[in-house]
């Protein structure tokens, strides 16, 4: 039996004279996450892209895994490749449904006549080997509106492909085709949620994270690369600057009031990640912040972080509750890791009462009141690159 993997576009498919330049993204974006699976062909007709495995030992449940995480695609399914000849579609769909059907009280068969030169129109298709599959398994029955499997039976020019139910995919558009951004990955839970949510929209993603030693410890460095690791599978490889931050923050705690001191260090840490984003052509920057949440992230300081931003800043999380945001953190498995106990920079020399409602001229005057430029300057020049590849993940 010869199997092949369909995948269904989604928001591609409704795309206007653009739509080619998304396919083609989606398509590089499969080839590069199945490269480390073997060798396959891909063809693309009707919305949908054809994998053929080239090689016989082709792990099918490890490629399914892989593509379920890809953005661009509403839905996949393995599917069986058969001749075509009606006798020929039946013989070989009566075991190949057999585990999907065990399960099942209800299903219908859906057919797709590509090739219209086959001698059955679709109605045909569907009644004749419905009729057959009720007499294989007498248990079931027949539920056109919400069956539990749909038998689907594509007739193209090629052959007969034949399928018992489409498994939803990531959706989203393919990563890459909305330009690139930097996402600010402090360690905890939202960051990651948020780069998943800007990777669907098809963000091409690097992050950047703050380190203060000795006050915050490697193993909090190598938590947040592990968490760059979980995205990959989302997001691709991600670029991932770290960024020393020591003497910045003992020079902010010293000159500073203390209650204005998260504010301002939002404000730096935002400059610092924008002239590297600049750098490296990036056009916006993505943050984990939702309303609310802690003393930095009320309206006031975040219109306070913003006047420090030359570029657009995305919060995709912006108006969620924590519980949502849990919910998608466990869905791309970062939330195990993003809970591990490890200090970062955001909870050093934290104030007993940050002022919630900053005023922008008070925190400007205050942020003014010491020269930070050469310290930026060096924490730019010293940042270090790793890039967190996705075949090194597997």
């Amino acid at each position: 039996m010869k199997e092949i993997i369909l995948l269904k576009e989604g928001e591609i498919a409704i795309k206007g004279l653009n739509k080619r330049s998304f396919e083609d993204a989606m398509v590089r974006n499969i080839r590069r996450r199945l490269k480390p699976f073997g060798k396959f062909s891909y063809e693309r007709s009707q919305s949908t892209v054809v994998i053929r495995p080239l090689d016989e030992d082709v792990d099918f449940d490890a490629v399914e895994e892989c593509v379920s995480k890809i953005f661009g695609i509403a839905a996949y399914c393995r599917a069986m490749v058969v001749k075509k000849d009606f006798e020929e579609i039946c013989a070989q769909t009566m075991p190949y449904i057999e585990e999907a059907m065990s399960n099942a009280r209800t299903f219908k068969v859906n057919a797709k006549r590509a090739d219209k030169n086959f001698p059955m129109k679709s109605p045909e298709i569907c009644a004749e080997l419905g009729g057959r599959i009720l007499d294989a398994f007498p248990n079931v029955s027949v539920d056109v509106n919400a069956p539990d499997v749909i038998v689907t039976v594509e007739i193209r020019q090629d052959a007969a492909y034949v399928h018992a139910g489409n498994i939803k995919g990531a959706g989203g558009i393919p990563v890459g085709t909305s330009g690139q951004a930097m996402l600010l990955l402090s360690g905890g839970i939202d960051s990651p949620v948020a780069a998943y949510m800007m990777a669907k929209r098809g963000i091409k993603l690097a992050a950047i994270h703050y380190v203060s030693p000795p006050y915050t410890s490697d193993r909090a460095r190598q938590k947040v690369e592990r968490l760059c690791e979980k995205l990959t599978p989302w997001c691709g490889d991600i670029a991932f600057y770290c960024v020393p931050f020591t003497e910045i923050q003992e020079k902010l705690r010293d000159n500073c009031p203390e209650e204005l001191f998260t504010i301002i260090m939002r404000r730096l840490m935002m400059e610092i990640a924008q002239r590297i984003a600049e750098k490296n052509n990036m056009q916006a920057l993505i943050t984990g912040e939702s309303v609310g949440q802690v003393a930095s992230q009320t309206m006031g300081a975040i219109v306070c972080t913003d006047a420090a931003c030359r570029m657009p800043v995305f919060r995709p999380v912006i108006g969620m509750d924590k519980t949502e945001i849990i919910e998608i953190a466990r869905k791309i498995d970062t939330f195990d890791i993003s809970i591990e106990p490890y200090e970062d920079c955001c909870t050093v020399f934290t104030p007993k009462h940050p002022k919630t409602r900053p005023i922008l001229a008070e925190v400007e005057a205050a942020q003014n009141s010491f020269d930070f430029e050469p310290l930026i300057a060096w924490a730019v020049e010293n940042t270090e690159l790793k890039i967190i590849r996705y075949a090194d993940t597997l």
